[in-house]
């Protein structure tokens, strides 16, 4: 039983001793193949790095642009959102103090008007949502995408040039 053990033990060495011989010139072609994966992850994690990693640096105020600016409006809708009703709910309850009243009491905009402008201002908000989702997945296929292409080779003695051999 431990000649069994020790011939395994010698064979799994062998076996192992393999496995380190690895050629160094697969190990640069891994990492161009981990490039685009991991600008894609990069890119996830904060919009515009992955742009960055792949030396894009004109794209990163763009990607964070297109991350930034739909929750800007986001949060313009919310506040705008919760202003229109709190109006309503002060209109509900009978009450005429609202910032879409004159001082008189007499209101500038209907209960009714209030109602769909508190619609209109959700259905923007979750536009906003939708579109910042959009844009953060987009930038990040991008990423991706740069970083597939900035592997191929594009240099200028890429050119064909047509050769005939006169066989005399």
């Amino acid at each position: 039983m431990n000649n069994s053990k020790l011939i395994l033990f010698f064979i799994t060495l062998i076996i192992s001793q393999s496995i380190f011989s690895q050629r160094t010139d697969l190990k640069e072609e891994n990492k161009k193949i981990l490039a685009p994966a991991k600008a894609a992850f990069f890119s996830a994690i904060l919009p515009g790095l992955g742009q960055a990693y792949n030396k894009k640096y004109w794209k990163v105020p763009l990607a964070l642009a297109a991350v930034g600016i739909p929750i800007y409006i986001y949060t313009v809708n919310d506040k705008e959102y919760h202003r229109i009703r709190d109006a309503f709910r002060i209109r509900l309850a009978g009450g005429t103090n609202d910032e879409f009243s004159n001082p008189d009491g007499t209101p500038f905009i209907t209960t009714e008007g209030l109602e769909r402008a508190q619609r209109t201002s959700q259905r923007n908000k979750e536009l906003s949502i939708l579109i910042t989702a959009a844009l953060y997945v987009l930038q990040i296929i991008d990423a991706n995408v740069d970083g597939h292409l900035s592997q191929f080779n594009v240099d200028r003695n890429l050119s064909f040039l047509p050769y005939m051999d006169y066989n005399m």
